[in-house]
């Protein structure tokens, strides 16, 4: 089954106003860059988003933010994007911070159909509020949700018509475990290669998992937080 699109626009065409979506990627590496900028250009609002982190001010989520096209965001980051802290200290977003390890696993569960899951992240802290709470060899435990979400928007660096995904490094983060937690996995590749050229043990995410795919263009792959070594004398 061939599921290539022809880009990013055509791509998202069917993604509403009010949808609720998961955005791969770690920081600025790893996200789905051109459809990002779909939605942007499509102009649909009142979007709930799950992704690791909200970009920064001008790139990535933060085009949306400043748009405003998005009014929730479920995350574990948000301290790199200006735009996000403004919203969410004037009460202009939802917001829902989830502990880092659990927000994946939520993920997880939800692709695997697991109904929940005990953990002791966030006991003792507003992380717990309005969780149940349990006691497992004499320590505390709050029951997590699995998130899923109607769209996922993901990246990957090499892909074929059949959806089968391969990630590099960083990028691997948050994309797999997205691809399997929604009714439509969108894909987004650097390469675009012919079926059969993909070596099965290799594959990161089986394309029955994905339902469009397509080559993006003109990458830009910002670096978040520049650093530098200091200069020896």
């Amino acid at each position: 089954m061939n599921k290539v699109v022809t880009n990013a626009a055509e791509a998202v065409r069917d993604i509403p106003d009010g949808a609720v979506l998961m955005v791969g990627g770690f920081g600025l590496c790893g996200i789905p860059e051109n459809l990002i900028a779909a939605l942007r250009e499509k102009g649909v609002k009142e979007l709930t988003v799950m992704s690791n982190n909200a970009g920064v001010n001008d790139f990535g989520l933060g085009i949306l933010l400043q748009s405003r096209q998005i009014k929730k965001m479920i995350s574990t980051y948000v301290g790199e994007n200006e735009v996000f802290e403004q919203q969410c200290l004037k009460g202009e977003i939802e917001v829902e911070l989830v502990p880092q390890g659990t927000f994946s696993e939520r993920i997880r569960a939800g692709g695997a159909g697991i109904a929940g899951f005990f953990t002791p992240t966030g006991v003792g802290t507003l992380v717990e509020q309005g969780k149940e709470k349990r006691v497992f060899d004499g320590r505390e435990y709050i029951l997590e949700r699995p998130l899923k979400a109607d769209f996922a928007l993901i990246k990957a660096w090499k892909g074929d018509a059949m959806g089968n995904l391969i990630y590099r490094k960083t990028a691997r983060n948050f994309n797999p475990m997205m691809a399997t937690a929604a009714k439509i996995t969108i894909a987004e590749v650097e390469q675009l290669v012919p079926v059969g050229s993909i070596d099965g043990d290799h594959i990161h995410t089986p394309g029955i998992f994905v339902k469009r795919i397509f080559q993006g263009a003109d990458y830009e792959k910002r670096i978040e937080k520049r650093t530098y070594r200091p200069k020896s004398r």
